[in-house]
């Protein structure tokens, strides 16, 4: 079986790694636990976690088995990595809830069963009940505050200020991969380039305090051609939750994806072979709609299964062919149903022609059929279907 190393350099995943040499050769040789961390600060994964759901499907089909680290502790102080002010602290029953979302959704990426099967752990279950003092003679000794304050996760902040509980967060990431070690023999944490700091971190708190290999292995951010990072729309990040973002909408945001940025998110995101990928975006005409058509359904149908991903790719033919952009009205801000919505758009003549189509179920608004034309309108803009050819993007002015 070819080295997962081998995989993920080819798609282009390895941004930074230590110890590349032996790192290349113990994966090479038997099962590595290794694990990711994730930040429970909302109730959905994003495209920005796409990545690092890929990445560990990989892993895992080489026999290396992935260890989820919810950071139900970290959490409750903030990562300061790439943020220019601080983080809000939640409650412990709101992380609780966003771990079990996110066990629904990594699901669809990875087998929690057999040998190599995925296991989920919180940190909150040994960072809560810390005893500070020792906390501090057993592991901030091993730090040294003048390297901290040169990490680019600190960077950031220090014109600003830099609170004495961000400052801590790395020794309690590194503290997480200390225990997954001693726990679970986990010798291996990946993660974004944003983290590289942090996850080197705890791969010298172990090599320094346990005298046993530990490594660190960093992906490139998921960017545009233009540096800019993906997953974010003028309504925000786009979610893996339905209820957040739509299927359709889903699929359309990968639908248009600029041409330079299609074969790299072939590569990253999806499980396409290399040499078809390439087939594929051989041609920067027409023809990389057919790619892009493709990148869209095999990512709606990892995150929302066929049938989803089946019917996004239907509307949007039906849109508009399978390309363009879908066309888009206005109507008053003010508009609260679907009955002044389909009139507001000129879908509908008359409310009585509304109300008509909607009982022969004519509409949908979103990816949820109508049966009740007084429905309210969902908040900012959504996507309202009239039968099966007229699709139309409605934005309140």
């Amino acid at each position: 079986m070819q080295n997962v190393m081998d995989t993920l350099r080819a798609r282009g995943f390895i941004k930074q790694t230590v110890y590349e040499e032996e790192l290349y050769e113990l994966l090479g040789k038997e099962s590595v636990p290794f694990y990711i961390g994730f930040d429970p600060t909302a109730d959905s994964l994003h495209v920005g976690h796409f990545m690092q759901l890929v990445a560990m499907r990989h892993m895992q089909l080489a026999g290396h088995k992935p260890i989820i680290l919810i950071g139900g502790g970290t959490a409750m102080v903030g990562d300061p990595s790439g943020r220019t002010d601080m983080r809000s602290m939640m409650t412990k029953e709101t992380i609780a809830y966003h771990v079990e979302c996110f066990k629904k959704q990594m699901a669809r990426f990875i087998s929690f069963e057999g040998e190599n099967g995925a296991i989920v752990v919180n940190n909150a279950d040994w960072l809560l009940w810390l005893n500070y003092i020792d906390f501090l003679r057993d592991i901030g000794v091993h730090f040294s505050v003048n390297k901290m304050l040169t990490a680019e996760c600190f960077k950031a902040r220090m014109e600003r200020g830099l609170s004495f509980l961000e400052f801590n967060y790395m020794l309690m990431q590194a503290y997480d991969f200390l225990v997954l070690h001693q726990k679970y023999g986990c010798s291996l944490e990946l993660g974004g380039d944003d983290q590289w700091s942090n996850i080197l971190a705890g791969a010298d708190l172990i090599r320094r305090k346990e005298r046993k290999p530990a490594f660190a292995m960093t992906f490139q951010l998921l960017t545009t051609s233009e540096g800019k990072k993906m997953g974010k729309t003028q309504k925000g990040a786009v979610w893996l939750d339905e209820n957040k973002t739509s299927p359709y909408e889903f699929y359309q945001y990968w639908r248009n994806t600029a041409d330079d940025d299609v074969e790299k998110c072939f590569c990253l995101l999806t499980f396409v072979p290399l040499d078809e990928i390439k087939e594929l975006c051989r041609y920067r005409d027409e023809r990389m709609n057919a790619a892009k058509e493709r990148l869209a359904f095999e990512l709606t149908q990892m995150v929302h299964g066929k049938d989803a991903a089946e019917l996004a790719r239907s509307q949007a033919r039906a849109a508009f062919g399978g390309e363009g952009e879908m066309p888009e009205k206005e109507i008053p801000a003010d508009t609260s149903t679907l009955l002044g919505a389909l009139v507001a758009t000129g879908l509908c003549k008359s409310n009585g022609e509304a109300r008509r189509l909607v009982e022969q179920g004519g509409v949908s608004v979103g990816d949820v059929k109508a049966t009740d034309a007084n429905m309210p309108l969902p908040a900012g803009e959504f996507i309202l279907h009239k039968g099966k050819k007229v699709h139309v993007r409605v934005v309140r002015k």
